[in-house]
């Protein structure tokens, strides 16, 4: 297995260079202000996905992928911060019964002593509607077939898995052309997604326990 594991290792796959092609199958943009990230990917060659992707406070990573290593079936998340609703609707409904009780007092609405204490609910009622919105995120992640490492996200608020579901089909049919345009063996296969991902360990896509964990997984099937 040393001998396999060297030969692996010292063998890294060459990819082209998504900035001097020209023949791009499908595009998905994905763009937060709010959020301060945005995900771009691109198919081209027919072969490769190339991914720019911002994150908040981490710096922009652009890489690319070979298709036929990118399990087509994503793993979905859907958060929905429940306790910051339950607050939200709390503060709105104390803030709703605060001002009905102000307007039957004796003296006029903009003149009653808790009008202070009342705007303050009601701007924390809006600051943490907000937050909720805010924290609300559909995220799909892809992983690689057999490694499972976690190859990229796409991440957005709710509806993102809606808004992305005619790229994602498109995805699926060039994984499975790709797939078909390189017919091997299955160790020629397992040899190939380690070299794989032995390239974007080098190009800091995946994290040396990123990478190990994948490489062990391979190795697992190699026998």
């Amino acid at each position: 297995m040393s001998a396999e594991h060297v030969l692996i290792e010292s063998d890294v796959s060459e990819v082209p260079d998504p900035r001097k092609v020209r023949n791009i199958q499908a595009s998905l943009k994905l763009l937060s202000r709010w959020r301060g990230c945005h995900t771009t990917l691109d198919i081209f060659e027919k072969r490769y996905l190339a991914i720019r992707s911002k994150r908040p406070r981490a710096s922009l990573k652009h890489y690319v992928l070979e298709l036929r290593f990118i399990d087509p079936t994503p793993e979905r998340r859907r958060h929905i911060p429940w306790r910051c609703l339950q607050v939200t609707a709390v503060l709105a409904l104390l803030s709703i019964g605060a001002g009905w009780w102000m307007k039957r007092a004796a003296f006029p609405f903009h003149e009653n002593p808790w009008l202070p204490a009342w705007a303050l609910i009601v701007c924390a009622a809006v600051f943490t509607g907000l937050l909720s919105i805010y924290r609300m995120t559909e995220t799909m992640t892809f992983l690689s077939v057999r490694g499972r490492a976690r190859l990229f996200d796409v991440v957005g608020g709710l509806g993102v898995f809606h808004s992305v579901r005619e790229f994602e089909a498109q995805l699926k049919a060039s994984i499975q052309r790709a797939v078909g345009l390189r017919r091997t063996t299955h160790a020629r296969d397992l040899r190939d997604e380690m070299r794989e991902h032995y390239r974007l360990q080098q190009h800091g896509v995946l994290s040396m326990p990123e990478y190990e964990e994948s490489k062990a997984r391979i190795l697992q099937q190699h026998a």
